[in-house]
Formats: structure tokens, sequence, C-alpha cells
């Protein structure tokens, strides 16, 4: 897997190496593999005011023009789609197959912002509601909000990035974004890709930095929208210090799964594989609660068990590895503590359980105290924890016992507790027959509570990343 041994990053639309840089490591081996250019604090000012000056020419830049800017990167995306995933098997660690996936979610995500560039509508307007407003006539439209500040996580470096560029591009707003320091290279080669295109001078900026240099991204008034994806304690303190900019948060959870009496239990435990050890748990909406009705949960216990011991850990970038390390050893050793935290407290360990530098077991845990971290607080590791309930408003109530709500799943057959789960979870999304884990990139994506902020998936995003601005006429005639 051949990678670059330095990569620039992208100041109004052009590539710019700077004197201070990052490295990148292989997250398998831990040995460093590349360097990234790191922006200073000048580059960040220089980067917004170059978006500010290009707000007038996105906004002017006829949908087709964005559709064929998007689709190129479509084209781009595809004949790269090999390197791409190479990239990100290295610097995220995550097992190549897992990384081809993401790619084509990259595609996906490029494709349907291209569709969604040519119809933002917006509608015609009935005013004469009353004999005051007889004559009168208005219809509205959505323009592009203005410049925007964007910053995505590290557990998919380049999808979660594409969902705020993409849409951006869309709707006609510029943008700054600032990748995780983890994972900076996926980001990078997006603005490769873009640099290619004929956006308008300072459309887009990708700037690697350290936290400390980009406050400027979340205070500086000349952002009309900044969204963050990332932790909930770091995204609600940007809120608090954002001014009058609109938010839109994309946030952690503890993902819950109710397997209930009636599931396909050999369906549910292949589902549920995938939604607690893909990535090895580092999603936000990977499973972490399992809730099993009484009258199944031996049996079902057994047979997650079971599959869970069978997965390969491994070398991402072998094709048979399905679990892969975690971001850093760092995060393994926090891992490792909540769950040794939890059998000392009484719970007992079903399978797993053992770390080595950045790889973490598979690890399921039962009668686990739902006030110990991991229960309560976001694992983002390959962790799930395994409890029973008698009746399903009962599991209704242990769900919505969080202070998280991303996206819950349900495996039922019933259509009436399909539907009441749909009603009463205080969750974002609520998929039925599935793990919480399931997205599409249309789709509206985002959480309440402690999970966030307004909605991602491109038409969502759009619509967050525009403003209404009414026409009214009056007809004296």
């Amino acid at each position: 897997m051949t990678m670059q041994n330095r990569y620039p990053l992208y100041l109004a639309n052009r590539p710019q190496y700077s004197e201070a840089t990052l490295d990148v490591t292989d997250k398998y081996t831990g040995k460093v593999v590349s360097t990234v250019s790191l922006a200073n604090t000048n580059m960040i000012d220089r980067a917004i005011e170059a978006a500010v000056e290009a707000s007038d020419a996105m906004r002017q830049l006829p949908p087709y023009r964005r559709q064929r800017i998007l689709n190129h990167c479509v084209r781009r995306f595809e004949e790269r789609a090999d390197a791409l995933a190479d990239s990100l098997c290295v610097e995220a660690g995550k097992p190549i197959k897992d990384s081809r996936g993401e790619v084509t979610r990259l595609i996906d995500t490029f494709r349907i912002a291209a569709e969604e560039s040519v119809r933002i509508e917006g509608s015609v307007l009935n005013l004469e509601i009353s004999r005051r407003a007889e004559g009168y006539r208005g219809m509205d439209r959505r323009v592009p909000i203005g410049p925007c500040s964007f910053i995505s996580p590290f557990n998919f470096p380049l999808n979660l990035a594409a969902h705020k560029i993409a849409p951006a591009i869309a709707a006609g707003c510029p943008f700054v974004l600032k990748p995780a320091s983890r994972t900076p290279i996926g980001a990078l080669l997006i603005g490769e890709v873009l640099a290619e295109t004929d956006l308008p001078r300072g459309a887009f900026s990708i700037l690697p930095c350290h936290r400390d240099a980009a406050d400027a991204l979340t205070t500086d008034e000349r952002f009309k929208l900044l969204s963050f994806t990332g932790s909930p304690e770091v995204g609600w303190d940007l809120k608090s210090k954002a001014g009058k900019k609109k938010v839109v948060l994309e946030l952690g959870g503890n993902a819950a799964c109710v397997v209930d009496q009636d599931a396909d239990l050999d369906d549910a435990v292949e589902r549920l594989i995938v939604g607690a050890f893909y990535q090895s748990g580092q999603s936000c909406i990977g499973v972490q609660r399992i809730l099993v009705h009484h009258a199944v949960y031996d049996r079902f216990r057994d047979k997650l068990v079971d599959a869970t011991r069978q997965l390969q850990m491994g070398d991402p970038k072998d094709e048979s590895t399905f679990l892969g390390p975690v971001i850093s050893e760092s995060e393994g050793e926090r891992l490792k503590g909540w769950i040794d935290e939890a059998i000392a407290a009484g719970a007992t360990l079903l399978c797993g359980g053992g770390r080595d530098g950045a790889m973490v077991e598979a690890t399921l845990l039962e009668n686990v105290p739902e006030t110990l971290p991991i229960c309560a607080q976001e694992a983002f590791g390959p962790v799930a924890v395994l409890s029973t309930f008698q009746d399903f408003d009962q599991a209704i109530k242990q769900i919505n016992d969080s202070r998280y709500g991303l996206q819950a799943g349900i495996f039922t057959r019933d259509l009436y507790k399909a539907l009441k789960a749909w009603d009463e979870l205080i969750v974002g999304g609520v998929v039925i027959g599935d793990i919480p884990s399931w997205r599409v990139d249309n789709m509206p994506y985002g959480g309440v509570k402690d999970s966030g902020l307004g909605r991602e998936g491109i038409r969502y995003a759009i619509e967050e990343m525009t403003e209404r601005r009414l026409l009214v006429i009056r007809n004296r005639v």
C-alpha cells in the first residue's frame, strides 16, 4: 500500500506546504507512514477571508455547474477507489473490506449531492388569508447561508468529511474544513480532486491543524454555520462559543438494540455482530446495549457469544480480518479499564476482554450495572452489554434512560410494537428489523439529547446550509 511521503494542505483551492507538519501513523503497526502540512492561525484567517470573498461567486454558480463539479468528483473517486481504500486502511486501521465499503459511500454521497444540486426548490405561497391580503401573492426559495466551518472526525475520514463538503457545494456555500488530526489524509485526497475543478477561488480550504490553532473555526463571526461531528463534550462546548452562527452537531451515543421474543435469532445475531464490532465498534451508532426478551435470552446469548468468538482479529490489510485496531493505544487502554471496572462491579465477562496495544478483543458482558461507563457512556470500541427485559414497555423505558438519543434498532415482527417504538423512543431514528448502525447516505441522520442538533443526509444538510428568502408581490391591477 503506497502513500505519499508528504501531503499538502489546501488553502483557497490550492495545495500548499507548510513548515510545520503532523505525523500520520499506520494504526496497526504504529509506524509513521506519512506527514501532512499543518495550518497555523494566519493560514486559517486567510482561508476564512477567501471563503468570504468567494461567497458571491458560489451563490451565483448555476446549479448545473455545481452538479458538473460534483459529478467530476464521483468519476475521480471511482477511478481512484483502490488507492482511497488503501490509504484509509492504513491511516484509520479500518479492515480493507470495510475501507472499500467507505469508498463506495463516499461516491454515493457525492452522487446524491450532484442529484440534489439541481432540485433545490422553493414554493408558491397563498397569502390571501384575509381581506387585507387580497391581491398579494408570495413565493420563497432557498439561498446559500454563506461561509461554513466544518470539523470532521477520525472514524469515517472520507465519508463524514463528504457529508459536509458535498452538500456545501450543492448548496453554493464556500467552506473551511478541519479534518481529524489522527486521520487527515482522507479529506486531503478529497481536496486533491476538488482542486481539479473550476470551483471559484476560495470556495474551499482543507486545513489540518492543532485544536488550539482552530478556535477561529468556531468563534469567527464571518462563518454563518458550524458543522461538527465528534464527541458530545467537545461539540456542546463549541456550540457555547459559536456566537450567532447556526450550529449543526452530530455527536455520540450508546446505541441500543432490542431483540424481542418473536425475532429470528440467527438473523439478529448476524446483524448484531456487524453492529457491535464493525470497524472495532468505532461508530456513533455502533451497538453498545443489547436488550433481549427473557424468553429467548439464553439461546440468543449463546449464539451471539459463539459468533463473536469466531471473529478474526489482526492486520487490517488482510482480506480475512474483521476486527482491526482501535484508533490508538490510549483508547484501547481506556476501553480495557472500563471492561475491568464492570467485571470488578459484578458483571459477567462472556467473551473477549483482552487487549494488546490498540488491539482490543471483541467483548460481550452481562449483568453490568447501568450506571457504569461501559453502559451509560459511549464506549466507541468493540464492546457490547447484554441485558434482559420482561415486556416491551420496559425495554423502551430502558433505552430512553440515557443521555444519548441517536438511533435505536428493534428486532420484532409485531407492527404495533414497531409503531410504538417509533412513537415513544427519544432518538433521531428507529430501525425496525435491523441494527441501529444501519445508515444510507440520503436519509435524515442525527440525534437528540446529548447526541446532537440538526440533521445530515444530503438533502437535509442542504436545508441546514440554506435559508428561505421570501418574495411578496402586490397586484394593483
